[in-house]
């Protein structure tokens, strides 16, 4: 049985493969070690087939790995399945959430960095209640009311990345289009810019502006994100968002691509200190 998309079921493998090549065990040793066939083994680090989050235990615990921060990650990317672990937050929204979304929101749990392109909405993580109500009626066309207030509900609950300890380093280059589109009004729209130049101040939120000025840019091409893991480089991914799925991007060159991308991109936009003056700018309505 497949568990998961196909990227995180391939980074999963291929983190289990270095660590048990690292531990100086074989494939063959590995079952033994924890009563399978060596198939298992095989077509769990292949990606051919996921793995529980309770297999991945037992692999760790026969790897000897210690690393809690690296376990947690590893158990996180086998899926959201786990009965008996630790009960996250977006399981209870199983039945709301599509499974590219719940991937989303548990890469986001887990990492230690995210770099993202805004072109069209502020991200996700600084929205306002009424902003990210405005923005989802408007995504999704005839939302019943009772689901619509579950969807803002997930959104606010993921900024706890935010003010968790420590909190998730959010970098963020919002296109200008992002601050001058009026979503829900322009009551809602002059909050929402108000809630951007409290973000800034945060000494782990680095908000940055690209001007119209700018001209054509690589990020003309649409909005993405790369999650990056301190346990190691390996996890990192790229994720493009689109109407109805996620592409997920875990080859070396592209995130090497991506990385340069949005490199580019901070030499285009506004120094952090000039985007805070524009937003407040825009704000006043200048």
């Amino acid at each position: 049985m497949q568990h998961g998309p196909v990227v995180r079921r391939r980074k999963l493998g291929a983190e289990l493969r270095a660590l048990r090549t690292s531990a100086g065990i074989t494939s063959g040793e590995a079952a033994r070690l924890v009563g399978w066939h060596q198939s298992k083994v095989s077509r769990i680090e292949t990606g051919t087939s996921g793995a529980r989050p309770a297999d991945v235990r037992l692999l760790l615990d026969a790897y000897g790995v210690a690393d809690d921060q690296l376990r947690e990650l590893l158990v996180t990317l086998a899926g959201s399945d786990d009965a008996g672990g630790r009960n996250h937050w977006w399981h209870a929204y199983r039945g709301v959430l599509p499974p590219t979304y719940r991937d989303f929101i548990s890469l986001e749990s887990q990492a230690s960095a995210m770099r993202t392109l805004e072109t069209t909405v502020v991200p996700g993580l600084l929205q306002t209640p009424e902003y990210a109500r405005a923005v989802t009626r408007a995504a999704v066309d005839g939302l019943p009311e009772e689901r619509l207030d579950t969807l803002v509900e997930v959104r606010l609950a993921r900024q706890d990345v935010l003010r968790a300890l420590p909190p998730l380093r959010l970098s963020a280059v919002l296109d200008e289009s992002v601050l001058r589109r009026e979503v829900g009004g322009s009551g809602v729209m002059a909050r929402q810019l108000a809630r951007l130049v409290e973000a800034a101040r945060l000494p782990h939120v680095r908000l940055q502006v690209l001007p119209f000025a700018a001209g054509a840019h690589i990020g003309v091409t649409g909005p993405f994100v790369i999650f990056s893991f301190s346990s190691t480089s390996d996890l990192d991914v790229v994720v493009l968002d689109h109407l109805t799925s996620s592409l997920h991007l875990e080859r070396k060159e592209d995130l090497e691509a991506y990385t340069e991308a949005f490199n580019a991109l901070l030499i285009h936009a506004l120094s952090p200190e000039d985007s805070l003056d524009f937003i407040a700018a825009t704000a006043a309505g200048a």
